[in-house]
């Protein structure tokens, strides 16, 4: 590696090593637990709220924390598989961890990608298979949700769900008009982008990036051409290593992310079926359609982890179907599915760091 390269190698890594900084829990900490102490109080005047809470379904709750791992344990093998084992399992268990991590103390929008290809990098995958694998997951996420809500929309353009699937009971119709252009418009950009990407990742990485680089010469969108340059070159070195695959290596990551995916949505069935024990097949098929549509509010939200607006979003969806628990099987919901990463990131960075800067040997972020 030449002296050049150096000191930019260390700014990355020094502005990624920031982005992971422990104090930047601080923020969603606070709005999360606020806002949360908030609709806590509002449930404890509802006399359905004590009810439930009494006599909650045990085997409801503990599954959804069964989820809760089945999800993590199929990030974890994919993310080796993908990286045909070259991760070790303690290596694929710090990379998740920290990637969530990292989700969980930014703003959704931003993404991870960065990141992920700096813990892989650290953990002596070369540059390109770094950038390979998670590009190759980013795809799979994304495919999964295109696949599934285009199931979603079918089912509700042929009136599957009563009153349809954006409903929300009330809501003001323009809210609601508001979230359908939300969803159709951020649907629609999702599934061409990841077609897109699919495409150059798999077919003609140079006749992306040269679109990338076109589409940005536009005037207002000149600002963003050197990123498209740089997402572009990284395309064409991730998908040099991927050629060649094995149909077993790409059977494995689509089931995987099947049941990561699955999981992930299945944990608000779990939580509203261990308090209302009420709720038909037919409700439970609602509020697993409805969380798909959520998870586009959460890709935009624009607070870290989606602290609050994730909250406050899971009220709006599930109300009809708690009974005076929203607020608080939405603490129970991101307190299993978010705050745990705050916590494990703080206690797993520190180990991490000394791991891979000190235990194992340097990576050569330009090896291909």
């Amino acid at each position: 590696m030449s002296e050049e390269k150096q000191p930019q190698e260390a700014g990355q890594d020094s502005k990624i090593l920031k982005t992971l900084s422990p104090r930047n829990i601080i923020i969603p900490i606070i709005i999360g637990l606020g806002l949360a102490a908030y609709w806590l109080y509002l449930d404890l005047s509802n006399p359905d709220f004590i009810k439930n809470f009494k006599n909650p379904n045990y085997f409801w709750l503990g599954m959804a924390f069964i989820a809760l791992f089945i999800r993590d344990g199929f990030y974890i093998y994919r993310i080796r598989e993908l990286s045909r084992r070259a991760l070790s399992w303690v290596g694929s268990f710090y990379t998740i961890i920290l990637w969530e991590f990292s989700s969980a103390i930014s703003p959704s929008a931003v993404g991870g990608t960065a990141v992920a290809a700096f813990l892989l990098l650290k953990e002596g995958i070369s540059f390109g298979k770094s950038l390979a694998y998670v590009l190759v997951s980013a795809i799979m996420d994304n495919m999964f949700f295109i696949t599934l809500g285009a199931i979603v929309l079918i089912l509700d353009a042929n009136n599957f769900y009563p009153n349809g699937i954006f409903y929300l009971e009330g809501i003001d119709p323009s809210w609601i008009s508001l979230l359908k252009t939300t969803f159709y418009t951020s649907y629609s950009v999702i599934a061409a982008y990841t077609l897109l990407m699919f495409y150059g990742l798999f077919y003609k990485p140079t006749a992306i990036k040269w679109l990338f680089v076109k589409i940005t010469s536009i005037g207002f969108l000149k600002r963003f051409q050197k990123a498209a340059e740089h997402q572009g070159d990284e395309l064409v070195v991730a998908s040099k290593e991927l050629k060649g695959i094995e149909f077993s290596y790409w059977a494995k990551a689509i089931i995987s992310t099947a049941f990561v995916w699955i999981s992930r949505y299945a944990i608000v069935n779990c939580l509203l079926a261990a308090f209302v024990p009420t709720l038909g097949l037919a409700e439970h098929g609602i509020i697993f359609s409805r969380h798909v549509i959520l998870w586009v509010v959460l890709i935009i939200a624009f607070t870290p982890g989606g602290s609050g607006i994730a909250e406050g979003a899971f009220l709006k969806f599930y109300t009809p179907f708690a009974f005076g628990m929203t607020g608080f099987i939405a603490i129970i919901w991101r307190m299993i599915t978010y705050y745990p990463y705050l916590i494990a990131g703080v206690i797993f960075l520190p180990r991490w760091l000394r791991r891979v800067f000190v235990e194992l040997p340097k990576s050569t972020p330009l090896e291909k």
